[in-house]
Order: C-alpha cells, then sequence, then structure tokens
C-alpha cells in the first residue's frame, strides 16, 4: 500500500535557554541543575511570572511524584513562591495530568510538577504548567529562566504580612479519581472485568487502582509500595513484563502498565502482548473515524509513529499529520490544527476533549471503552487495528554533532534509499537532542533489506564524522 506522509511545520528554534529541556527541566538530585537552590530561585520566578498584572498574589499547585528527593524540591520550590508572597497549594504525590486538572479546576495561575517521569529515582525534574493546564511556551520558561539569573527578583521581597502561605490540598487525590471517572463513558461500567494495574512505584500508586475499581472493575496492584527508591524499578510503562506475567497468571482481561508520572501507558492484552502508543492510536483513531467524531479525520503523532498507523488510518479515510519528536509537539500541533486526539509511540496519548496533557489512566479508560463496545478479546481487537510495517532504529555516537546536510556520503546514501523504499517506506535520520548521537531510523516492506538500509546509513555517516586518529607516540 502506498501513504502519503502529512508532516506539520517544525517548530521554530526556541528561546535560548539552559535550564528548561522539551519536558522541563532535569538531572540527578542535589547535583546542578537539580539542586535545592536552583529549585527556590525557579520558585520566586514562577511566582513572579505568574503573578503579573494580577494584582493579587499569584496561586500555584505543587505536585510530585514518589521520589525521595521530592521532599526537597517541593519544600525549595513553595519556600521561593512563598518570598514573592505568593499562596502553594499542595497536592502531594498525583500525577502529572492530575496536576494540569487541578491548576484548571482550582483556577490556579501556575501549576508545578516535580517528577523524572520514567528515570530512576536518583534523577528528579520540574515542569510548569499555565492556568489553562497547558505546558508553559518556550517563550515563558526563556524569561523564568532570565529571572532566575537576573536581580529583578531581588527588589520584590515582601515581609510581614506579605508573605505567602502554603495549604496542603487533603482531597486533591479524590479530585483526580472522579475526574478520570468522568472521562469513562457514563453507559458503561466495568463490571466483568479483571484487570491488572502497574503503578510503577510511581504517583498514581494510589489513584489508579481506585479509578478502575470505582468503575466496577475487579483490580489487582502491583507497583504500589513506593519507598522513595523503587520508582520504575523492574514495574511500569518501561518494564512491562511483571504485568504480562500478572495478566497471564490471573487470566485478566487487560494489564495497565504506567510509567512513574502516569502521563504514558503501555496496555497490555489479554493474551499477554505489548500494545504500544500506536496500536492504541489505531484504535482509537479508527473508531472515532467509524462515529465520525475526529476532527478533520486527523490523528497526530510524531515522526517515530510507524507506518503501520498511517496505513490503518487511511483504510478509514483519516489522515496522519506527524510532528517533531516530544509530546510537547504533538499538543502544539493539535492546538494550532484544531484536532483533537494524538501522542506517540512510547505511551503519550492526548485526549484534548478530557485533558490538556498526556494522561495514561485516562488512555488506558478510552481502550476499556473500546473493547466493552466491542464485545471483543483487546488482542482481538488489537490485532485487527494495525498491522505494523517493520522498523528499525539504531543510534551511533559520533565525535561530533555537524548538520546532516553537511555530511555528502550520508546524503547520498538516503537520497538513493529514499528512492527505492518510495511511497512504500521512510528514513528518518535525526541526531539526538542531548548528546552526540546520530539516529537512524527505516521502515519498509521487507526487514532484512530495513536492516540493511540502517547499517549502510551508519556506516557512511562514520566516513563523513570519522573517529580522531590517535596522537602519533612523541
Amino acid at each position: 500500500m502506498k501513504t502519503t506522509i502529512h508532516m506539520s511545520a517544525p517548530p521554530a528554534a526556541p528561546p535560548e535557554r539552559k535550564l528548561f529541556g522539551t519536558d522541563g527541566i532535569r538531572g540527578v538530585a542535589n547535583e546542578p541543575p537539580m539542586t535545592p537552590e536552583m529549585a527556590l530561585r525557579l520558585g520566586r520566578a514562577i511566582a513572579f511570572v505568574a503573578g503579573k498584572g494580577k494584582g493579587r498574589p499569584p496561586r500555584i499547585v505543587i505536585g510530585k511524584d514518589t521520589r525521595l528527593s521530592g521532599y526537597m524540591f517541593e519544600t525549595a520550590i513553595a519556600s521561593g513562591i512563598c518570598a514573592m508572597g505568593g499562596r502553594v497549594m499542595l497536592s502531594g504525590p498525583i500525577p502529572t495530568p492530575a496536576v494540569a486538572h487541578l491548576t484548571v479546576s482550582m483556577r490556579a495561575d501556575a501549576g508545578v510538577v516535580i517528577s523524572a517521569s520514567h528515570n530512576p529515582y536518583r534523577d528528579n525534574g520540574i515542569k510548569v504548567f499555565g492556568p489553562d493546564g497547558f505546558k508553559l511556551p518556550d517563550d515563558q520558561e526563556a524569561e523564568i529562566e532570565r529571572l532566575m539569573q537576573a536581580s529583578d527578583l531581588d527588589d520584590h521581597a515582601p515581609t510581614g504580612g506579605g508573605v505567602g502561605t502554603a495549604v496542603r490540598v487533603e482531597d486533591a487525590r479524590g479530585r483526580y479519581v472522579v475526574y478520570a471517572k468522568q472521562t469513562f463513558p457514563k453507559e458503561l461500567t466495568l463490571d466483568g472485568l479483571r484487570i491488572v494495574v502497574d503503578a510503577a512505584h510511581g504517583a498514581a500508586y494510589k489513584v489508579a487502582p481506585a479509578v478502575f475499581a470505582e468503575l466496577g472493575g475487579e483490580v489487582h496492584s502491583i507497583g504500589t509500595k513506593p519507598n522513595g527508591r523503587n520508582i520504575n524499578r523492574e514495574r511500569g510503562a518501561l518494564f512491562p513484563q511483571a504485568a504480562q506475567k500478572e495478566v497471564i497468571d490471573r487470566r485478566a482481561h487487560i494489564g495497565i502498565a504506567l510509567d512513574g508520572d502516569a502521563d504514558r501507558v503501555i496496555i497490555i492484552d489479554d493474551a499477554g502482548n505489548i500494545i504500544d502508543g500506536d496500536t492504541i492510536m489505531a484504535m482509537y483513531g479508527a473508531e472515532q473515524l467509524r462515529a465520525h467524531k475526529l476532527p478533520k479525520k486527523t490523528v497526530v503523532a510524531t515522526v517515530m509513529s510507524n507506518l503501520g498507523l498511517e496505513h490503518a488510518l487511511q483504510r478509514h479515510g483519516g489522515k496522519l499529520v506527524r510532528t517533531a519528536v516530544g509530546d510537547r509537539y504533538v499538543v502544539e500541533e493539535m492546538r494550532r490544527g484544531g484536532y483533537s486526539f494524538g501522542g506517540e509511540q512510547s505511551g503519550h496519548l492526548i485526549f484534548l476533549d478530557h485533558a490538556s496533557t498526556g494522561d495514561g489512566v485516562v488512555a488506558a479508560l478510552q481502550v476499556l471503552a473500546i473493547m466493552i463496545r466491542a464485545g471483543m478479546p483487546l488482542s482481538q481487537l488489537a490485532a485487527q487495528a494495525m498491522e505494523r510495517v517493520p522498523q528499525l532504529l539504531k543510534s551511533v555516537s559520533l565525535p561530533e554533532r555537524r548538520a546532516i546536510h553537511d555530511m555528502p556520503n550520508l546524503q547520498r546514501s538516503i537520497r538513493r534509499i529514499e528512492k527505492e523504499l518510495g511511497r512504500d517506506g521512510r528514513v528518518l535520520v535525526r541526531w539526538s537532542g542531548t548528546e552526540p548521537k546520530l539516529r537512524v531510523m527505516v521502515e519498509g516492506p521487507d526487514e532484512t533489506r530495513v536492516a540493511a538500509y540502517v547499517h549502510e546509513m551508519i556506516e557512511q555517516a562514520t566516513i563523513d564524522i570519522p573517529a580522531a586518529s590517535p596522537s602519533p607516540a612523541s
């Protein structure tokens, strides 16, 4: 089958930033830049930006996952906000999408999430949502960075009654549970379904099992005993093997494996097969197309999504718009183009009719609704949803980063391979955003040829940027 790739315009070059990456600030906790000193300064800057033009102290929600260092950063950020006269609302450990929801529902001026998502416990990160529940745009993150480095904040230090306050939102988890359940069709229940939930010892360890149980499911939970050091350890979306075993052993209908902050999900079907974000997008996209509910008949995904997803949508009269890698770029394109559904192969799935960011619990509920309406096992539904095109991705470390158009041998190889593949395959070559690694991906109908193409392009790249020759002996 031939396919046409619809690619959105590449994101404009963001303002110069040293701390914020594509998903906030991240690093090893208690090492630069992830230090409590930085977090305190960040809290002050967030409060300053959030309070502009309000005529009142800014209100800011702070949530976190279950990492040991979360206590340290929660206290530091809250102190910075209070030092600027802000009002802090502490939610404790809840999913990233729960913070986005609370920010909007509580009419806060900003929301702060302390989490390094799928990273090991020694890492931590900080990301910021605006009052609309969406991640801050690049220019606002750049302004926050500038304020952290400048002296502007030093002139704003209220004293006495002007110092801010912090309160704990005691029912934060309950609010999210109610919200998540409301995204599930009111005419349906989970009665009779055996559901395995793996919360990765992370932020959803309390709320995720509660959501599925309160809707009637027979829930068996794993990864729900956080100790500050075991988040994402051999559990969750990155390690779905534990959930796979539970599904088979308990003859469950579905397994739901979340990551540490529960903004992404990997599904396990009744046969123990892993279902990634591409297959979920194919299933949900097809259902919405059949019901004439998908705006502009379009799903938004990144350049990493499998070609089989495009083929699946085309069979139902739909199309796929692609963006750069990163769920924030998916969301930006959805908002720009007026689309309602999109996501990433990795399991970040965004349902703009329900949420402003990826939400693993909400995504799992939509899959369950499809299962119930179809009256079919998930394994059968997933097998029918899409036929995956052979895809291979490999990375190579090179001694320097050079623009791909300045790599003539690689360019010649890309042009020839693209010509041979025609419309039946894709070539994607890009640099990693954080290290000097070139990532080479090929999709095509023949697995052997795909592997040969990837090997060839990596070989040509190493000719363009050879390893440094050893210095001659003195």
